[in-house]
């Protein structure tokens, strides 16, 4: 059973208001149904597939059944969002059952059942799910792993029609794939392309942990995307031979949850699927090894440029276990053991101690192991001192039981985090269920309801004793196979030696590591003034939606809803944001995201912040955007109160605690040199920047800017940034409106009146670069083989224009989709190219439409001619109407599923208590966009895709010129 604690998504069905014409989907529950019990019933109840060898509760809301030839699978309904199917295909085929000489093929697999089959044409499984509403990547996509490979497919709007014709498709790529030595041919190179972009540093890092960590077992050697011998020696005649082995009826399971009848889901299944056999028998699973206690303890892999790291892990075989409710508790308290010292660990580092980070962990790792992990990132280059500080903290909690207070904290924060999924089950999206089990099958292990998880974790409460955590504790750091991980920057001399020294090295217990017991409360918050008043409440937007002002002049963008149980979502946005900034003046930005947050409020520091929200869903997250500082949260009804007390005391009485600084600088410096390694990493420092005419508000820091930041020149910038200019309150969820507007008086509107200073015409301003004629050429420090490209042209901004900005949405979808058959279906050059719309509503100007692509260095020639030859023809001659139907259907739909939220609507009325035009734009967005024609494209390309515009740059290694 696996316990996660990840938000949910949510459910508000109110899209209808702006959009129409949309089919009725096949239920409107949200609800599970489940079939109750016959009365009078004495019956043994007969426990699914999923749940043999396990005592835990049945989740009932779920409809499990077996085929006759072995497919299990399970169906639920699921109304999350509205009209929307999840379906999951798992095949129980990973890297790990692959043979020596077989190294790629579950994941070449995976890329050839998408090419074709014998419903589908190669190629067009992808235009039939893009008529039927699907966006190819997100909505449909598979992922293979060394356990496993898992199709996903998210139908939105399904009817008995749609989803009976997608699980005919599904069924065709299992049963009968069309593997011929021309479709090999093809994918080989789009899988040679995946493979040539994902080589880098992280992957490199990558590889050489597992074949350490895992040394003498198959993970070591089996990563999913093979070797470029094995992928160029792949046929169709040994594809066809994995496939015969193990894509089979017994290795599948199905899971789909949606809003959709489960006794109509489980006959389509049966009616595509049941017939699903293959001869003879399959391939028994191949054994995966334990940890190999002779192998080499220690190993140190120098990747130039990367940061110093280090892993440690105590290894232990990976066994089947019954998924009982005991099992599962013992895992709790394992994870609570672990997050006192993680919790330990994290106040180390924010004290500016010898590491930067540290954390520990327990995972299951591809049933090859069952892990305990430490990682390390030092401080500087002193990993000895890092190493040792870490490891004296994890023997202080080796030596001695936490005391009660440590376990409560953390035994509150789980409890939170199960009772919110509990709080939220209702808005749970099906694709997230129908996920969540074709995992559990993955680890052999079940799944339960967040009611009954939250029931396990309460019941064995009493046996969470400081022994028992300190049992764990002892029994995670030393059962096992040791292995410990150095990866460095540069060659260090003697570092192997004293690796292996320093992790054999007698370890004393550190006595300064266990967190003290004082309680924080809000009242020890600074205070607020008297409550503000209200001067007026008007409706805004959608129905429901109300826009409130304050006496003080703060405003309150308030939609009260019960469309996400328990659920409150709060957004202060302050200020002028980026626009408070200079164009050509550097302040430091960059560093506010972590440092402002963790600089904490008055006297108390995050240590203490921490404290007072835990077992409370509160939180704190800064961003900043184009015309505003953004303080961000989501909480509940019972916390969002105290919420803005959070936020409102921030801004009132913030702290100036210098730590955060040393930390943000440390972390920035460290990740600085890892820029230059790849090409993508090269783009995402600088591209922004060009793209901005080298606009200093975009411009990553450089070395000496991070060096010179001081925590006296970052209150200076910030001090007055937070007490001033306007505040906009948007509090979207399940609230009451009065008393919501109540709680906003006592705590913003308690704040004093704030000036505000206009903001300067430059800082309005956005710029595009001047027209370049050959591309701007940037250098990467990486492999040889791997380069970048991209393309830009300019288009505008702000709201006169808006139609035009959102129909440019279409235009890039299309193109986008040109440019992935072209160059990724096609020809193999490359694995991800991407096209984008970029426009501000706060800018007049500076949008742009953006193409990018990883590529090889010889053929960026090659790239450029197709780009623009594509511009060219979109400008020339109209789209399709099939093409632009596979466009806009899954717009639609997107539109609709992200309608179902409160953040989507969030999102869109942020500025509008300033800027009615945001209200406009609102109500407009999908007529303007689900409106366009062919004709509308051609004339939008023919603006704005004019070759004597572009700008472009290419991302080359040292040393290699462009072909």
């Amino acid at each position: 059973m696996s316990f996660s604690f990840r938000r949910s998504a949510a459910s508000l069905s109110v899209l209808a208001l702006l959009l129409s014409g949309i089919s009725a989907p096949l239920g409107a529950r949200t609800d599970p149904t489940v079939a109750p019990a016959t009365p009078g019933s004495t019956k043994a109840q007969v426990r699914p597939w999923l749940y043999e060898n396990s005592d835990v509760p049945i989740d009932p809301a779920w409809r499990f059944g077996e085929l006759s030839n072995g497919l299990r699978y399970a169906i639920r309904r699921n109304g999350v969002p509205p009209g929307q199917v999840s379906v999951r295909l798992r095949i129980d085929a990973g890297s790990l059952m692959e043979q020596p000489d077989e190294l790629g093929y579950a994941h070449f697999m995976e890329h050839l059942t998408f090419r074709g089959s014998r419903h589908v044409p190669d190629g067009e499984s992808k235009r039939i799910w893009q008529r039927l509403g699907v966006t190819f990547g997100s909505d449909s996509n598979a992922q293979t792993t060394p356990t496993g490979t898992t199709y996903a497919l998210d139908l939105p709007q399904a009817t008995q029609t749609s989803l009976g014709e997608s699980l005919k498709i599904l069924a065709g790529m299992m049963i009968d794939p069309n593997i011929v030595d021309s479709a090999v041919n093809a994918e080989r190179a789009v899988v040679l392309a995946e493979k040539r972009e994902g080589d880098g540093p992280q992957m490199r890092i990558s590889d050489a942990t597992r074949s350490h960590f895992f040394a003498g077992q198959p993970l070591a050697d089996h990563s999913p995307i093979g070797t470029v011998a094995t992928l160029n020696a792949v046929t169709a005649t040994k594809m066809e031979a994995f496939h015969q082995r193990w894509y089979r009826p017994e290795n599948a399971v199905i899971s789909i949850a949606g809003d959709i009848d489960p006794a109509m889901a489980e006959q389509l299944i049966k009616d595509h699927f049941a017939p699903w056999t293959v001869a003879g028998k399959g391939a028994p699973l191949p054994d995966f090894g334990e940890p190999d206690a002779k192998a080499p303890a220690t190993k140190v892999t120098v990747e130039p440029g990367a940061p110093t790291g280090l892993t440690m892990a105590w290894l232990r075989p990976w066994r089947p276990h019954a998924d009982t409710v005991i099992y599962n508790q013992d895992k709790l308290t394992d994870m609570l053991a672990l997050q006192i010292i993680s919790r330990r660990l994290e106040q180390a580092a924010r004290g500016g101690g010898s590491f930067l980070q540290a954390s520990v962990d327990q995972q299951d790792v591809s049933r090859s192991a069952d892990g305990t992990f430490v990682t390390i990132v030092p401080t500087g280059d002193n990993w000895e001192r890092a190493l040792a500080d870490v490891r004296a903290i994890i023997e202080d909690a080796k030596a001695a039981p936490p005391s009660q207070i440590e376990i409560d904290r953390e035994y509150a924060q789980m409890d939170t985090a199960l009772a919110i999924q509990v709080e939220n089950a209702d808005t749970e999206a099906g694709a997230k269920q129908a996920s969540d089990l074709v995992s559990a099958v993955d680890i052999r292990e079940t799944t339960v309801s967040p009611q009954a998880a939250l029931d396990i974790f309460r019941s064995g409460k009493p046996a969470m004793t400081p022994q028992k955590i300190l049992d764990s504790t002892r029994r995670l750091f030393s059962a096992g196979v040791f292995r410990a991980h150095l990866i460095t920057g540069k060659i260090l001399p003697g570092v192997d030696a004293k690796l292996a020294a320093a992790v054999a090295a007698p370890v004393k217990a550190a006595t300064n590591a266990r967190l003290g017991d004082k309680v924080v409360t809000m009242a020890d918050l600074p205070t607020l003034g008297a409550p503000g008043k209200v001067v007026s409440r008007t409706p805004v937007g959608l129905p429901g939606m109300e826009s409130i002002v304050f006496s003080n002049g703060v405003k309150l963008t308030l939609f009260a809803n019960d469309a996400e149980t328990e659920k409150v979502r709060i957004n202060v946005r302050f200020g002028h944001g980026q626009q408070a900034f200079s164009p050509t003046r550097p302040v430091p930005g960059w560093a506010a995201d972590y440092a402002l947050v963790a600089s904490g409020i008055g006297k108390l520091g995050q240590r203490e912040l921490d404290d007072l929200t835990n077992g409370r869903r509160m939180g704190m997250d800064f961003s900043i955007d184009d015309d505003a500082f953004e303080l961000q949260a989501v909480t509940r009804p019972a916390d969002y109160k105290d919420q803005l007390r959070l936020f409102a005391t921030k801004l009132a009485a913030p702290g100036w605690d210098p730590a955060p600084i040393a930390r943000v600088k440390t972390g920035a410096g460290v990740a600085y040199d890892a820029m230059a390694r790849a090409p993508d990493s090269v783009l995402a420092r600088d591209l922004n920047w060009l793209l901005r005419d080298k606009d200093v508000r975009f411009r990553t820091p450089s070395r000496a800017e991070i060096d010179g930041l001081t925590p006296q020149a970052f209150r200076a910038t910030w001090e007055p940034l937070l007490a001033s200019g306007p505040i906009e309150i948007q509090i979207f969820g399940q609230v009451k409106a009065d008393d919501a507007i109540a709680a906003v008086a006592s705590t913003f509107g308690a704040l004093p009146p704030r000036s505000d200073d206009p903001v300067p015409a430059a800082n309005r301003r956005m710029r595009f670069p001047a027209h370049v004629e050959t591309p701007v050429v940037l250098r990467h420090k990486g492999d040889k083989e791997q380069a970048a490209a991209v393309m830009a042209w300019p288009t505008a901004g702000g709201f006169t224009l808006s139609k035009e900005a959102r129909q440019l949405e279409i235009l890039t979808q299309i193109f986008n989709d040109r440019l992935f058959d072209k160059l990724r279906s096609t020809e193999g050059a490359a694995y991800s190219p991407s096209v984008q719309n970029n426009w501000s509503f706060s800018y007049e100007s500076g949008g742009y439409i953006l193409v990018t692509s990883q590529v090889r260095p010889d053929r960026i020639g090659y790239f450029y001619g197709v780009v623009k030859d594509m511009a060219a023809d979109l400008a020339k001659n109209p789209v399709s109407e099939d093409e632009l139907q596979r466009a806009v259907a899954p717009m639609r739909q997107l539109l609709m599923r992200a309608g179902t939220g409160n953040a989507f609507w969030m999102n869109q009325m942020e500025g509008a208590t300033h800027d009615p035009r945001y209200v406009q734009a609102m109500q407009t967005m999908a007529q303007d966009m689900l409106t366009v024609t062919p004709a509308d494209l051609q004339a939008l390309a023919a603006k704005y895709l004019v070759p004597g515009k572009s700008w472009s740059a290419v991302v080359l290694p040292e040393g290699v010129a462009a072909r």
